[in-house]
C-alpha cells in the first residue's frame, strides 16, 4: 500500500516508538489520527508533523469499551497501528487484579477489538492495512514476564490467523517485531542500558521504518533487532528448554532489571 494520501489511527501515539512512528509515515504522505491518553502530547505531536490534516483523539484504551469508542470517534480510516501498549513485566503473583486486567485488554485484547470494528469496511473497501506492534518476546520467553510475553505471543497468533483469513479481501496484515529498543520504549523507560549478552539495540527510528516496510510491502512479519537478536530469538522459538536455560543467566538478570523498572507504571 502506498501510504500518501492515507489516514492512519496511531494508538500509543505519544510515547517514544509512537512518535517515531507518526513521523515516519507522515514524511510518506499520511495524514494521521493520533491517540493515547495524554491531551497535550497529542495536540504537541499533532502541530509538528509535516503535511496537514492531522487529528488526534484522547482514549484509554484500558477501561471496558475504549477500544470501540476510539474507532467510532476516528471514523473511516485506511490504515491500524496498534502501537500502544502497558510494561507488564514482572512475577504474576505481584500484579494486583486491576494491573491484570489492564494489561490483557492494553496489550491484547483492544487491538482485536479495534480490528473487529475495523475489518468490515476495509473489506467493503477492498484496501486497508492493520499492523501489529508485537515483540520479539512474541517468539520467546523469559523469567520474569509471564503476563507481558502472554499478551505478545498471543498478539502474534491473532494477527498471523487472521492474514490468513483476510487473503484475498485487499486488507493487508503485519506484525512489527522489535527487541531491545534504546531511547524510547518499555527497555529503555525501565532505566536498563545495556541488553543482555551484548545482543545489541535498536532505535526507535528503526522500529518506524519497520512499520513503514510492514504496509507498504505488506510483510508478515518485520523482525526489528540486531541480527544476534533475531538468531537467538529464533533459537529460543523453536528450542525453547535450551534456551530457559540461558535466559536464567543474563537475560534472566536483564528481565528482573526491566520488570522493577516497570512497576509503577503498569
Amino acid at each position: 500500500m502506498d501510504l500518501a494520501g492515507k489516514t492512519v489511527l496511531l494508538s500509543g501515539a505519544t510515547g517514544g516508538i509512537g512518535r517515531a512512528i507518526a513521523k515516519e509515515l507522515t514524511g510518506r504522505g499520511a495524514t494521521m489520527v493520533l491517540t493515547s491518553r495524554k491531551q497535550e502530547q497529542l495536540a504537541a505531536l499533532a502541530r509538528e508533523l509535516p503535511g496537514q490534516g492531522h487529528r488526534f483523539i484522547v482514549a484509554d484504551l484500558g477501561v471496558e469499551g475504549g477500544a470501540e469508542r476510539l474507532v467510532a470517534e476516528a471514523g473511516e480510516v485506511d490504515v491500524l497501528v496498534a502501537n500502544a501498549a502497558l510494561p507488564a513485566g514482572g512475577r504474576l503473583e505481584r500484579f494486583s487484579q486491576e494491573e491484570l486486567t489492564r494489561a490483557l485488554r492494553v496489550n491484547l485484547e483492544a487491538p482485536v477489538k479495534m480490528t473487529r470494528e475495523l475489518i468490515g469496511a476495509m473489506k467493503e473497501r477492498g484496501s486497508g492495512h492493520l499492523v501489529f506492534i508485537s515483540s520479539l518476546q512474541g517468539k520467546v520467553a523469559f523469567a520474569g514476564s509471564s503476563v507481558y510475553t502472554a499478551t505478545k505471543f498471543g498478539l502474534r497468533g491473532f494477527a498471523l490467523a487472521l492474514r490468513d483469513e483476510l487473503s484475498g479481501a485487499g486488507v493487508g496484515v503485519s506484525l512489527v517485531l522489535p527487541g531491545f529498543v534504546r531511547e524510547a520504549g518499555m527497555f529503555a523507560d525501565s532505566g536498563a542500558r545495556r541488553a543482555p549478552a551484548g545482543l545489541g539495540t535498536s532505535s526507535p527510528g528503526e522500529v518506524a521504518d519497520g512499520v513503514a516496510v510492514a504496509i507498504e510491502r505488506n510483510r508478515a512479519e518485520v523482525e526489528v533487532a540486531p541480527l544476534r537478536q533475531r538468531l537467538a530469538a529464533g533459537f529460543a522459538h523453536r528450542r525453547p528448554r535450551i534456551a530457559s536455560r540461558v535466559t536464567r543467566g543474563s537475560a534472566g538478570r536483564v528481565s528482573d532489571k526491566v520488570s522493577r523498572g516497570q512497576v509503577g507504571k503498569r
